[in-house]
C-alpha cells in the first residue's frame, strides 16, 4: 500500500455535458487527483478558487461572462502557482496560442479529449507542481489518499481493520498536533487568513524536513498540523514552536499556537484533537499573554479556599454591608480568573449571574436602578463575547462601578432605614406563616398601605419577595444531602409540599428534586 498528496483540481466549462463527461472519464481517486469543484464561466471559477485553492485548473476557451483567455490572466495574476489546462476545439487553436505566452501547462482538443490523453497532460501537469507526488502502488493495489484517510479519522471513522496503518503509512514512531488558534483573526479578510497561516506553516515545514507534517481539515477558526517524528525530536520542536511565536512577519497578529503530548497510535487523532488540543487552546481564554501552550510546561492552578456562596453575598447585601459583600466577590474574582481549566462558558456565565443578581438586589431595594436594570443584559452580552477573561471581568467590573453609584445614593434615601427593617424582618421569619396583615402589627401600617409602600421602594411585591427570600433559602438546604425536601418545605415556611415544589419550579426552571440531583452531580464531576 503506498500514499500520495492529492492533485486538487476544478473544472470550468459552461456546457454541463462536458464538465460531466471530463469527471467521469478518470478514476480520479486512484491516480491521485480530486476534483473539487466545478464552474460554468471565468467569474465563477475564480470565487471557487479563493475558497478551494486547487492545483490544477482545467477551462474552456469560449465561455459567457468570462472567457478563458481572461481568467487565465487573473490566475496567473493572482494565483501563479496554478497549473491550467485549456479546452478548445480545432477553429480556436489561435486564440489559444496566446495563452501560450500567459504561461499555461498544455491544451487538448475536445473533438479528440479522451481519458488517457487527459490523464498524461494531468500528469505532465502535476509532476511541475511542488509538493505534489503520484506515487504508483507497487504492489497493484489501489492507492490511499492521506487526506482521504486523516480525514475520515477525524470524522469517526474506525479504522481497527488496518492495525498496520503506523507502519504502512508514516515513517516515523511518535505524533503530535500543533494548533494555530485564529479566533482573533475571526472578521479579518480570508487572504490575510491565508497568508497568515501559510507563513507559520512554511516556516515549520523549512525547519523539519526530517519530521513529516499534514494539515487537518480546518475547523472552529483552528489550523491544526499533524506531526510524525521520533520522540528525540520533540526537545526541538517545542523550542522551535516557541521561537516562531515571536517572530512573524504578522507582528501584530495575535496568533495562539498549542502543542499536545506526543502519542503513537494514528487511530487517536481525533480524541488527542477534541480532548487534547481544543483544550489546550480554551485555556488562552484565561491566558491570553501566553502565546503557547505546551502539554507539561503550564502553570499551577490556584485552588479556590471555598465555593462562592450566593447566599452569602446576598445576606451581606440585604444587610447593607456593601464592603464586605464587594470584597468578598472580588476576592472570588480574583481566584476565577486564575482557574485556567474551568470552561470558558462555565466563567462567563458565574460573571453573568453576579450582574443578574446583584441587579435584582439593588431593585429590591431602590427605584433608582431602573436604567442598571435596562443595561444588565448588555453586559451579559458583552461578557458572552469577550475574547478573555480580562475582558470579561473588566465589564463586570464596569457594571460594579454603576451598581456601587446606585448604592451610594440609595445609603441617603431617608425611606432606606424603613424599608430595609421590612427586609431584614423578612429575612429573619420567613419561616413563619407571615403576610401583610402580621407585618402591618409589627410596624404599626395599614396592610393596605403596606403593600402599596412595599412595591413602590423594593420594585417587587411583598409576597414576590418573600417567596424569593424562602426559594433562595431552600436551595441552600437543598445543597445538604440530609436534609428530605418535605422537611425544606416546612423549614422554609410551606406547609403544603406540592405548592412548594410549584413555586420553586417556577422560580428556578426546576423542581427541587431535580435541582438537587444537578447539584451533587455537577459538585461530584468539578471535585
Amino acid at each position: 500500500m503506498s500514499v500520495y498528496k492529492t492533485c486538487k483540481v476544478l473544472i470550468v466549462d459552461d456546457e454541463l455535458l462536458i464538465r460531466q463527461g471530463i469527471k467521469h472519464s478518470i478514476n480520479w481517486e486512484k491516480e491521485g487527483f480530486q476534483i473539487v469543484g466545478e464552474a460554468a464561466n471565468g467569474e465563477e471559477a475564480l470565487r471557487l478558487i479563493e475558497t478551494l485553492q486547487p492545483h490544477i485548473v482545467i477551462t474552456d476557451m469560449v465561455m459567457p461572462v468570462m472567457d478563458g483567455v481572461e481568467l487565465t490572466k487573473e490566475i496567473k495574476e493572482h494565483y501563479p502557482q496554478i497549473e491550467i489546462i485549456i479546452l478548445s476545439s480545432f477553429g480556436d487553436f489561435n486564440y489559444v496560442r496566446s495563452t501560450f505566452q500567459l504561461g499555461i501547462s498544455d491544451y487538448i482538443l475536445k473533438p479528440q479529449l479522451e481519458s488517457a490523453d487527459l490523464l498524461m497532460v494531468l500528469k505532465e501537469a502535476a509532476h511541475k507542481i511542488p509538493g505534489i507526488e503520484l506515487i504508483q502502488d507497487r504492489f497493484g493495489g489501489v492507492a490511499i489518499r492521506l487526506e482521504s484517510i486523516i480525514e475520515r479519522v477525524m470524522a469517526g471513522y474506525d479504522l481497527d481493520e488496518d492495525s498496520m496503518v503506523n507502519e504502512t503509512i508514516f515513517s516515523h514512531s511518535h505524533f503530535c498536533l500543533l494548533g494555530i488558534d485564529l479566533k482573533a483573526h475571526i472578521n479579518h479578510k480570508k487572504i490575510e487568513i491565508r497568508a497568515l497561516v501559510d507563513e507559520i506553516e512554511g516556516r515549520v515545514r523549512s525547519n523539519f524536513t526530517h519530521i513529516e507534517i499534514y494539515r487537518l481539515p480546518f475547523s472552529q477558526n483552528i489550523v491544526a498540523l499533524l506531526f510524525n517524528f521520533e520522540l528525540h525530536q520533540l526537545q526541538t520542536i517545542k523550542e522551535f514552536i516557541k521561537s516562531i511565536s515571536t517572530s512573524l512577519t504578522f507582528v501584530d497578529s495575535n496568533v495562539g499556537f498549542a502543542l499536545t503530548e506526543p502519542f503513537t497510535d494514528f487511530r487517536e487523532l481525533r480524541q488527542v484533537y477534541q480532548k487534547k488540543l481544543l483544550q489546550l487552546i480554551q485555556y488562552r481564554f484565561y491566558l491570553p499573554d501566553t502565546t503557547v501552550m505546551i502539554y507539561d510546561e503550564m502553570p499551577n492552578v490556584r485552588a479556590f479556599n471555598e465555593p462562592f456562596l450566593l447566599t452569602k453575598f446576598t445576606d451581606l447585601f440585604q444587610r447593607q454591608q456593601f464592603d464586605a459583600a464587594f470584597l468578598y466577590l472580588d476576592a472570588y474574582i480574583e481566584v476565577l480568573s486564575g482557574q485556567y481549566t474551568m470552561d470558558e462558558f462555565a466563567c462567563k456565565s458565574i460573571l453573568g449571574n453576579v450582574i443578574f443578581n446583584v441587579t435584582i438586589l439593588l431593585g429590591n431595594m431602590t427605584t433608582n436602578s431602573e436604567a442598571l436594570e435596562e443595561e444588565k443584559y448588555s453586559y451579559i452580552s458583552s461578557i458572552d463575547e469577550a475574547m478573555n477573561v480580562k475582558e470579561a471581568v473588566s465589564f463586570l467590573n464596569e457594571f460594579l462601578v454603576k451598581a456601587k453609584a446606585v448604592i451610594d445614593s440609595l445609603l441617603i434615601n431617608p425611606s432606606l432605614p424603613n424599608m430595609q427593617k421590612l427586609l431584614d424582618y423578612i429575612n429573619k421569619h420567613y419561616a413563619e406563616p407571615l403576610n401583610l396583615t402580621e407585618m402591618g402589627k409589627e410596624f404599626h401600617y395599614n396592610p393596605s398601605y403596606l403593600s402599596n409602600y412595599f412595591s413602590d421602594h423594593n420594585n417587587q411585591s411583598f409576597s414576590e419577595y418573600l417567596k424569593q427570600v424562602r426559594i433562595e433559602k431552600s436551595i441552600e438546604l437543598l445543597q445538604k444531602e440530609e436534609i428530605s425536601i418535605a422537611k425544606i418545605s416546612m423549614l422554609v415556611g410551606y406547609s403544603d409540599h406540592s405548592y412548594f415544589c410549584r413555586v420553586f419550579k417556577s422560580f428556578v426552571g426546576v423542581s427541587p428534586s431535580s435541582y438537587r440531583r444537578q447539584y451533587f452531580s455537577t459538585r461530584k464531576r468539578q471535585g
